[in-house]
């Protein structure tokens, strides 16, 4: 899978494909049956399949402060992309110059003039440019007159409802993982790189691998039980705690997992976290002593929780 990033990267041997357009957050399975049409197509037509995104996403751009929480960033989206018949990434830089730019403009500079769109695969409630004037029916008369194919995306539900990201960011919100990963088609995950943290776990009995978010927000808080993949002897079973700390006075949210039943120095491995279910919000404790104990009840818990799946 070949990765494009921004506009003046593309080449004129990139001219030609089957495309669809939207941020993918999540890879759920909504998206994965629209990178499965558009396979088909690609097939077809013999050329390759292109999937366009944006940084920042365009809610990012036009209202930060309001955005909602990402439910993959830009490499975990990658990671999960390269799974699916994607030939190639196209990351469209959304700024002011995007921002502005007229719908009619965007088909034929970037789509027609840049792409050389041959099949385009959108929602049908799809909006871009200026405004947010352009729509499918922009899209088809485009299309008619400048020689590409507009399909609406094939929809996916579950419970009679269509799978969303902001959907499966309301079942996190709620702590249904297992509603979660029936969208996703796996568990809700995180990756990062095992960096060193303030060695409190340590020091209460409890030693964490500590994980970089990179993010503003998370979509999930609270303790969960976890499997981590990336070291010798995956799936490692852990408890995991998503947030600032409260207890002792952290300020900024990280991903902290303390691992059962595992003592090897894990430093710098890439790692991705399966959250599979919720124990319990984060909350601040009256002293440590409290704190440990809770943890404790935590650990009996995950553990129940593991034995449960292995044993049911």
């Amino acid at each position: 899978m070949e990765l494009i990033r921004y506009l003046h990267n593309v080449r004129p041997h990139h001219r030609g494909c089957v495309l669809t357009i939207g941020n993918f957050d999540g890879v759920h399975l909504g998206h994965q049956a629209v990178i499965g049409q558009l396979a088909e197509k690609a097939a077809e037509l013999h050329l390759p399949s292109v999937l366009m995104t944006f940084e920042p996403y365009p809610q990012e751009f036009f209202n930060p402060a309001a955005a909602q929480p990402r439910l993959t960033r830009f490499r975990e989206k990658m990671l999960s992309l390269r799974r699916y018949a994607v030939d190639r990434v196209f990351c469209l830089r959304f700024d002011e110059q995007l921002a502005e730019m007229s719908a009619r403009d965007f088909i034929r500079d970037v789509l027609v003039g840049r792409l050389g769109v041959r099949y385009l695969v959108v929602g049908d409630d799809f909006r871009f440019g200026w405004r947010r004037e352009g729509d499918f029916e922009l899209l088809r008369e485009a299309g008619a007159e400048q020689g590409f194919q507009v399909a609406k995306m094939h929809t996916v539900e579950l419970a009679g409802e269509r799978i969303s990201s902001t959907r499966i960011r309301a079942a996190l919100g709620r702590g249904e993982m297992a509603l979660a990963e029936q969208m996703l088609g796996r568990p809700y995950r995180m990756c990062g790189r095992v960096v060193h943290g303030d060695k409190r776990g340590r020091e209460l009995g409890f030693p964490t691998a500590n994980i970089d978010l990179h993010r503003m927000v998370s979509p999930v808080t609270g303790v969960f039980a976890v499997e981590l993949f990336g070291v010798t002897g995956e799936p490692v079973p852990g408890v995991a705690n998503v947030g600032i700390r409260p207890t002792v006075s952290g300020t900024r949210a990280r991903l902290e997992v303390h691992l059962l039943d595992f003592s090897r120095e894990i430093y710098g491995a890439h790692v991705h976290v399966d959250f599979l279910r919720k124990i319990r919000e984060e909350r601040r404790f009256d002293s440590l002593q409290e704190l440990v104990k809770q943890i404790e009840l935590d650990i009996e818990d995950a553990r129940a929780f593991f034995a449960g799946i292995r044993n049911p």
